[in-house]
């Protein structure tokens, strides 16, 4: 059995996109609808929240210092010391009730991140560091976890509504993508496919949201194991520590019903796990 610490009291309302800051030795993760990130310190228990006045759907570091986030507004850089943003692009700003989602930067410093609508009519978009954005692929229901397998030649991408992991032929050098097809679907009783992360092995960890379970599946779509949790929300996952064998998880507690949150006093927090394995460590945005 693995076990699931219960690490932080957070109670974010929609944590999501962890990431770990191997220069810091810090876990980074945003309250979407907290409309927050926040920096946790694992060797002091140090935590810190940041307000940023909008949804933040998620962020990456950047080789410059500082965060690059995509929200509502478009994507922005986020200044660390000063606490201020500059948003830099805005490709929604003609969407109405439209934010940007989950997204990643990949090895090559470009960062893809897709949206969430009212009308589930939504985009994946890919940042380039020269500041050109290009739109990679269209008719998403919600755009939502995204990773790269080790060798960088294929792109793992989640519709959530639809319940699916989409598997793509990835193009290190110039970016594109081709060649969609099912990578795994996931059955109506485990819940949605959300956030995911690629561990040193190739294999896909995905949250999966009302299914109360992160579920590992190996390079050719079989389970490989489940990790049961202790909330239903669970929201996606991230390796970090020294040796990048911890997998940290957020969850959330939005569109819970009361009797269900009595029930989850966990709902929001964020969890960690000893793993036997490791994770890649994160791409940094290079604009």
């Amino acid at each position: 059995m693995i076990e699931v610490e219960h690490l932080l009291s957070s109670g974010n309302k929609l944590g999501e996109g962890p990431l770990w800051n191997s220069h810091e030795k810090t876990l980074y993760w945003v309250d979407i609808e907290g409309e927050s990130f926040h920096r946790y310190y694992p060797e002091t228990e140090k935590q810190e929240s940041f307000q940023v006045g909008q949804p933040i759907g998620c962020l990456a570091f950047r080789a410059k210092d500082g965060l690059l986030l995509a929200l509502r507004d478009g994507f922005g850089y986020w200044d660390l010391k000063k606490g201020t943003l500059e948003i830099i692009a805005n490709p929604i700003e003609d969407r109405d009730n439209t934010r940007f989602n989950d997204g990643k930067a990949d090895r090559k410093g470009r960062m893809w991140a897709g949206t969430l609508s009212e009308d589930n009519h939504n985009c994946l978009y890919r940042l380039d560091p020269d500041g050109s954005i290009h739109t990679m692929e269209r008719g998403i229901t919600i755009s939502n976890g995204i990773g790269w397998s080790p060798d960088d030649k294929t792109m793992y991408y989640t519709d959530s509504p639809l319940r699916v992991i989409y598997a793509y032929d990835f193009d290190l050098s110039s970016g594109e993508i081709k060649n969609r097809r099912d990578f795994i679907r996931v059955p109506v009783t485990e819940g949605f496919p959300d956030g995911l992360t690629v561990d040193s092995e190739g294999f896909i960890w995905s949250a999966q949201w009302d299914g109360w379970r992160i579920t590992r599946y190996d390079p050719d779509g079989k389970v490989e194991r489940v990790v049961n949790m202790p909330v239903q929300r669970p929201t996606s996952c991230t390796f970090g520590g020294e040796n990048l064998d911890q997998l940290y998880i957020t969850s959330a507690w939005t569109g819970l019903h009361e009797t269900d949150r009595r029930e989850q006093p966990f709902a929001g927090d964020v969890f960690r796990i000893q793993t036997d394995f490791t994770g890649q460590r994160e791409n940094e945005f290079l604009g």
